[in-house]
């Protein structure tokens, strides 16, 4: 075989290995998103509900359910910009 020949083979063996791990990332990270994305779904609802609640109750109540759904808020927002991050990153 042809130096040049053998070198090809060599060029396409190293890239073949390259695109393999590549893909294993991407379905990785994809996991790792998916994963991220459903853990937010549950706590966008937990938001929800706990706004549903603090309208049913009151005042009275308002302000103890109001803490929690703004600390619920912000763990989404980091949630939300973790999943904007790995879709750019």
């Amino acid at each position: 075989m042809s130096t040049l020949q053998e070198d090809l083979k060599q060029l396409a063996e190293q890239l073949k290995v390259e695109r393999d791990a590549l893909h294993l990332q991407a379905h990785l990270l994809k996991l790792d998103l998916l994963d991220e994305w459903q853990k937010s779904e549950k706590k966008w609802e937990q938001l929800n509900q706990k706004l549903q609640r603090a309208g049913a109750e009151g005042v009275a109540s308002g302000q103890e359910i109001g803490a929690a759904v703004k600390l619920l808020g912000e763990e989404l927002k980091s949630a939300y910009q973790r999943i904007n991050r790995q879709l750019k990153g």
